[in-house]
């Protein structure tokens, strides 16, 4: 990758080289054809790095492809007993990081510099 990459800055670098090379250009003449080498150039380069690129993308595609039906399972079985977390928490910046006792239950601790909770009114319908 770095061969390929290195050589198509050489090969982008002495197109401006060969021009100087040159006699230079007549008033009549139209600057078009070395702009158009540069974009061929450019194009040549961006061909290269895509070909380079695609093994990776496909990879990424087939780990996007094996993770997507987890994450989907996981929306859907986590979603609502997060729902129902949030519903109860005022702030999350006021609560410590969760804490697992002795007997398996997880607690999550307010800040002791936090302000008084003050229950939302529409988390009174929520059950844990």
């Amino acid at each position: 990758m770095k061969q390929f990459i290195i050589a198509s800055l050489i090969a982008v670098a002495a197109v401006p080289a060969m021009a100087q090379m040159s006699d230079p250009p007549q008033e009549q003449q139209d600057p078009a054809p070395g702009r158009d080498l540069m974009e061929e150039g450019a194009k040549l380069l961006f061909r290269g790095l895509m070909s380079q690129a695609a093994p990776a993308l496909r990879d990424l595609q087939d780990l996007a492809d094996d993770v997507g039906p987890a994450m989907k399972m996981l929306r859907e079985e986590m979603g609502p007993a997060l729902a129902e977390i949030m519903a109860n928490i005022d702030d999350i910046s006021n609560y410590m990081p969760p804490k697992i006792l002795p007997n398996g239950d997880i607690i999550i601790p307010r800040k002791p510099d936090a302000p008084r909770y003050v229950p939302r009114e529409d988390a009174a319908d929520v059950e844990l």
